[in-house]
């Protein structure tokens, strides 16, 4: 649906890109004419991704290890990213998540969401906003968020305040760093199954149907996620600033997504904590 070369030109961050919807992203960008370079914990996940867009499309693709919540990690990859060139685009994929009745849940297990979710996006907001504009060169962040920041979500409490804080970020930074040539966008995408987020959010015991109740009787196909990220960060969004745009089928129309859970009995929450705690 887009021009061969709509991202030529464009060097693109992808937080959590070695994985999941960060890698169908960045397969995309990198078909489009990007230049990628994808971070993470995992320097081994991160080389494997990059060797296989390399092989698939002969793209220009690199990895940087970094752990987003951790500040001063962040200076330092943006300080080595940059002494190549400048990215002309951010973004914020990499979260963390997990379905728990919140008064059991500890403040360890509550920062664990919170700290790469939404202290890891305004870290690296930040970082690059800073050398943007700084440097007086044009740039766009998008954070991957969730539509709880429209319903609130039961059962993964730090999860919605983390993205609700995020998109007000991508909110204010839109009229703050607008006139310096910073855009900030966000997408809410609904249901795009990945094995790790499957494994977080849909354990064993968890209503199967869901998908067939989404209006449209699916979940989401990651390519279109992959679609909707490469228009918003082109230069043809760009009178788009400060916007989430939902893509969910519908679905948050109908129910915050947690419903079923609410059925669940004592005894199936403590096998859910049972299991977490032997991962």
């Amino acid at each position: 649906m887009f021009e061969k070369g709509l991202l030529a030109g464009k060097r693109i961050l992808v937080t959590g890109g070695g994985s999941g919807l960060g890698a169908a992203m960045g397969h995309r960008f990198v078909e489009l004419g990007a230049e990628l370079i994808i971070c993470g914990r995992r320097r081994e996940v991160l080389e494997q991704a990059a060797m296989r867009l390399r092989s698939e499309l002969g793209g220009k693709v690199g990895t940087i290890g970094c752990d987003i919540r951790d500040g001063a990690a962040v200076e330092a990859m943006m300080d080595e990213i940059w002494r190549d060139a400048p990215i002309d685009v951010l973004v914020n994929n990499a979260a963390a998540t997990f379905i728990a009745q919140t008064e059991h849940m500890s403040s360890r297990a509550a920062d664990a969401i919170l700290a790469p979710t939404l202290h890891g996006a305004m870290y690296c907001t930040l970082a690059a906003g800073r050398r943007w504009i700084d440097g007086k060169h044009k740039g766009v962040v998008l954070s991957i968020l969730s539509t709880s920041t429209i319903t609130g979500r039961a059962f993964t409490v730090p999860s919605a305040m983390a993205k609700s804080a995020v998109l007000a970020m991508t909110k204010s930074l839109a009229v703050e760093w607008g006139p310096k040539g910073v855009r900030t966008v966000a997408i809410a995408p609904g249901a795009f199954p990945t094995p790790g987020a499957s494994g977080q959010l849909r354990p064993e015991g968890r209503d199967a149907s869901w998908a067939e109740r989404n209006p449209l009787g699916r979940a989401g196909e990651h390519r279109e996620l992959a679609n909707l990220a490469s228009f918003l960060i082109s230069d043809q969004a760009g009178y788009i600033n400060g916007e989430m745009v939902v893509q969910d089928g519908g679905a948050h129309l109908r129910s915050s997504g947690a419903e079923d859970l609410l059925q669940w009995t004592d005894a199936q929450w403590q096998q859910q904590r049972e299991r977490r705690s032997k991962n």
